[in-house]
């Protein structure tokens, strides 16, 4: 019994390690989604973030047809790792609408150089008050918006390989 009592505090100690590298390996997830999931699109117009690309408004993505609107911007490094799959998206006919964050057009334009072109339009939001009534709290955040300008679905962080049969799905439920 008294080898036992020797060895209980590194036993003790080991199951807090293992609870606490559990803990950092996975976790708990701190996401708050928007609360504007289900509803219309806040109300606005926004800017051209690039000279010679249209803005973009809320009234835009109310015309019938699905859309998906990804709030980015050029400094945003997940945003540089979903842009395949932007591009990917917007060649198999998905409307690509971007919100630039905080961004300024020459570092957009060399962003946009780099990286490809998935939008159909860009607007500036460069104060983040879109940004801040999508409820989005950070960069890059996507949201599918139906017909009727309803939001649908909020992705937060950046669109993976493996995430693009759930958005393509999600875009055929929001017609």
């Amino acid at each position: 019994m008294r080898r036992l009592l020797i060895w209980l505090p590194l036993g003790m100690f080991l199951v807090f390690l293992v609870v606490f590298a559990g803990g950092l390996i996975k976790p708990e997830g701190r996401v708050i989604p928007s609360k504007l999931v289900g509803k219309p699109m806040p109300a606005f117009a926004l800017a051209p973030a690039l000279p010679g690309k249209p803005g973009l408004s809320s009234a835009e993505l109310a015309n019938g047809q699905p859309h998906l609107v990804n709030v980015f911007a050029s400094w945003c490094v997940p945003c540089i790792a979903e842009a395949p799959q932007l591009r990917q998206l917007a060649e198999a006919g998905v409307p690509v609408y971007g919100i630039a964050i905080r961004d300024r057009p020459e570092d957009l334009q060399r962003f946009i150089e780099r990286n490809g072109d998935p939008f159909r339009a860009i607007g500036g939001d460069p104060n983040s008050s879109v940004q801040i009534a999508l409820g989005s709290a950070g960069v890059p955040e996507t949201f599918i918006v139906d017909g009727k300008g309803i939001i649908r679905k909020q992705h937060i962080g950046a669109i993976n390989p493996e995430d693009v049969p759930g958005i393509m799905s999600a875009l055929g439920d929001a017609k």
